[in-house]
């Protein structure tokens, strides 16, 4: 029923202002709106709102993530703008804080300034 319909995707902020400057500044998204409940942006065709709340618990896991075509790349654009990649035990990961998933798959953390978890991934062909 809704394979033909746009996902939204949705993440959580307790100081919106902070959020809009990482969302926008360090990682690029198009800002679109702030509204009274969220700020909304355009992340390459696909509507991401920040959901302002009061309070935040981020969940211990990735809550957003980016398939990305050259993974180092990013990771040295983003590090060069404050990023710090995540290193999570018992994830074996090279120097740039890259893990090799089984599939072949290279991935990397890193959290937004409200603790969100969220990840590069770039899939190998073959």
């Amino acid at each position: 029923m809704l394979s033909n319909h746009d996902i939204v995707a949705f993440v959580a902020t307790a100081d919106a202002a902070r959020a809009r400057d990482f969302y926008q500044l360090v990682l690029g998204l198009h800002f679109v709106e702030h509204s009274p409940f969220a700020l909304v942006f355009d992340a390459n065709g696909t509507v991401l709102r920040i959901q302002k709340v009061p309070e935040l618990k981020p969940a211990p896991y990735t809550v957003l993530g980016w398939s990305v075509p050259d993974i180092r790349t990013v990771i040295e654009t983003l590090t060069s703008r404050g990023v710090r990649l995540e290193r999570l035990e018992g994830m074996p990961q090279d120097d740039l804080g890259v893990w090799t998933a089984p599939s072949g798959a290279s991935v990397a953390w890193f959290k937004d300034p409200d603790g969100n978890m969220l990840s590069l991934s770039q899939v190998t062909s073959g």
